[in-house]
């Protein structure tokens, strides 16, 4: 037998032994491959880095931000859609200072972003603390921060800054230890397949086959992000805008570092939970992460007041309330028209970031402990002149909470004639009236769990009436309960008679008591709880992050700790004395001097080792 030559052989060696190395790496891969049934999907791991991430940046920053405008408590970004939908304000400042014949499609041309800089973005982003963030790709107005083909001449290479704003700052980020991902609208407003809003909902599917998902692989398949955020599936189901075959897709794309938030359409219960606007604190055994913006829009909002903008310190006890239920925060910026971020905007996530950086071991990859944190019942008390709130997504004053809270209004109403009178009532979540006793309104049992567009907030709201007869010039004892669950907060309360149309109860029919010389208005009482101690759990260790310095000593009803348990403060050199004494952990901080306190805001207690 003849054998091949030396130098043959050890080629067709190296040859297959290069064959076999490539077989094991691609099969794997080829077998993690996932299909695209619900229960594949749902039961595929979580990535760790965004479980330990905690901290994310959304950006809107779109032809929006040009007019850069809304009422004081809406949504910037939705400009397009309140003009569609008659929005007087936002239609009287665009004829006001653009032109009477001026439309949204004429902002994107002044949208130059002249002054933008990904890589100065993402240093801000990296002073903050973020470990993700989420770039607008395309809101609902359909305009692309992309080249993308399937809107030419609405997108940001065709018109306006005629830069690739995702490619732009993909490359800053990742440049960085930052997680790159996208915000991708599912629907438009004004797209000639289907105009959401104002189509039937049913009509949607030509949209979704010829025009949504080729342009979402298009996206997807060039950036790869690690995060994909979806929105604007309310009206519509899962199967409607094939989610299953689009997350995996995106999931075979990408690998096992992808992740998907919940917003997929009816029936799809999958994804990263998204509560947008809530008090930081849900119970649920899946990753999530509270979504808002510093202020009461995303796109910034130059009508919006100081007072609406969250400050250092409630941005901070946010922060850690979320991580103390097990999840995270996402934190908008809206940047101006020039690609700038607002100052105020930068001042209050970098804050945000020099706490973290004090405090990290008790926050990122930490986990949730037995219970989130401790709690005190608090209270607001003043003279409210009528009933008619609308809170939106804010608390009634502090120190309430904006979620799960109680008021009740006494004093007492004297009707002006003699006869029936029908109160009425509009509430979000729920009301009861009582006029001597009686129950006049009982709107109590409401659903209120609230919704996240800004064209959807009045749908939770709720009316109803009851009728009593009054007798003029007579003060009888008038008492209001109301309840609010989650997010959006309202309440008005209005009365009608054979005499007079249908008003809010006027402050001149409302006495605080039954005196002659009695103020005007009720007698207001708001009750809520507050947590005060944040818990985590990280590296063996627990964490109790305190909101309020505890002047001579902390104490924290938890199970005793080992004799041998150091405690620190986070950012000061030295271990605290501690006792323990029925039932509670009491930890010496009077030895603390003012100048060893590491910051203002909140305060984090190390207890070692003691899981």
């Amino acid at each position: 037998m003849v054998l091949p030559p030396t130098n043959y052989r050890y080629h067709l060696l190296v040859k297959w032994a290069v064959f076999f190395f490539a077989f094991l790496m691609i099969s794997p891969a080829k077998a993690q491959q996932l299909d695209d049934s619900w229960e594949t999907l749902r039961s595929r791991a979580y990535p760790q880095w965004f479980k330990d991430a905690k901290l994310g940046i959304f950006i809107h920053w779109g032809v929006y931000s040009v007019p850069s405008y809304g009422g004081p408590e809406s949504y910037a970004e939705w400009y397009l859609r309140g003009l569609q939908a008659g929005a007087q304000n936002r239609i009287d400042f665009m004829k006001n200072y653009y032109g009477e014949n001026f439309t949204y499609e004429d902002f994107a041309p002044l949208w130059k972003a002249e002054l933008f800089d990904a890589n100065e973005w993402a240093q801000i982003f990296e002073n903050a603390g973020a470990k993700y963030i989420i770039l607008v790709s395309k809101h609902h107005d359909g305009f692309c921060l992309w080249p993308s083909e399937h809107q030419p001449g609405w997108n940001s290479v065709d018109v306006g800054p005629r830069r690739d704003i995702v490619g732009e700052l993909e490359q800053a980020t990742r440049a960085r230890d930052i997680r790159f991902g996208l915000y991708y609208s599912l629907a438009e407003w004004n797209h000639p397949l289907h105009r959401w809003y104002t189509d039937p909902h049913d009509s949607i599917h030509d949209y979704i086959h010829q025009y949504m998902i080729p342009q979402f692989k298009d996206l997807i398949g060039t950036y790869k992000p690690d995060l994909l955020f979806t929105d604007g599936e309310w009206f519509n189901s899962a199967e409607d805008w094939n989610a299953r075959q689009l997350i995996s897709w995106y999931y075979n794309l990408v690998g096992p570092d992808a992740i998907v938030n919940d917003r997929w359409g009816h029936g799809s219960n999958i994804g990263y939970i998204t509560p947008e606007y809530s008090s930081g604190g849900i119970n649920t055994d899946r990753p999530w992460a509270e979504v808002r913006g510093l202020g009461r829009s995303f796109g910034l909002n130059r009508n919006e007041k100081l007072d609406a903008y969250m400050t250092p310190r409630k941005l901070i006890h946010l922060f850690a309330r979320t991580v103390s239920y097990g999840g995270g925060l996402t934190i908008n910026v809206g940047p101006g028209a020039d690609g700038k971020i607002p100052l105020l905007q930068q001042e209050r996530i970098e804050a945000l970031g020099s706490w973290i950086k004090t405090n990290e071991e008790a926050i990122y990859a930490s986990t949730q402990w037995e219970r989130a944190g401790e709690y005190k019942q608090v209270t607001l008390q003043r003279t409210d002149s009528v009933i008619d709130f609308n809170w939106v997504r804010n608390s009634p004053g502090y120190p309430i909470v904006e979620d799960h809270f109680n008021a009740e209004w006494n004093g007492f109403i004297m009707a002006d004639h003699t006869e029936e009178y029908v109160f009425s009532a509009r509430v979000d979540d729920g009301m009861r009236l009582f006029i001597d006793g009686e129950l006049v309104l009982d709107m109590w049992e409401q659903n209120g769990e609230g919704t996240d567009s800004e064209a959807m907030r009045e749908e939770n709201e709720t009316s109803g009436n009851g009728k009593i007869l009054l007798q003029k010039g007579r003060k009888y004892l008038i008492r209001i309960e109301y309840q609010e669950n989650l997010q959006n907060a309202a309440i008005q309360l209005f009365w009608e008679s054979p005499s007079g149309e249908k008003e809010i109860v006027p402050m001149e029919n409302l006495f605080t008591s039954a005196a002659s010389d009695a103020e005007n208005g009720l007698n207001a009482i708001y009750t809520s709880q507050r947590q005060h101690v944040a818990y985590t759990r990280n590296h063996g260790n627990l964490y109790a992050i305190s909101f309020e310095w505890p002047e001579e000593q902390m104490l924290l009803p938890i199970p005793r700790p080992d004799a041998n348990t150091r405690i620190t403060l986070l950012g000061r050199e030295g271990e605290l004395p501690w006792k323990y004494q029925n039932g509670n952990l009491i930890i010496d901080t009077s030895a603390v001097k003012y100048g060893e306190m590491p910051g203002h805001d909140a305060w984090t207690f190390k207890i070692e080792n003691y899981e």
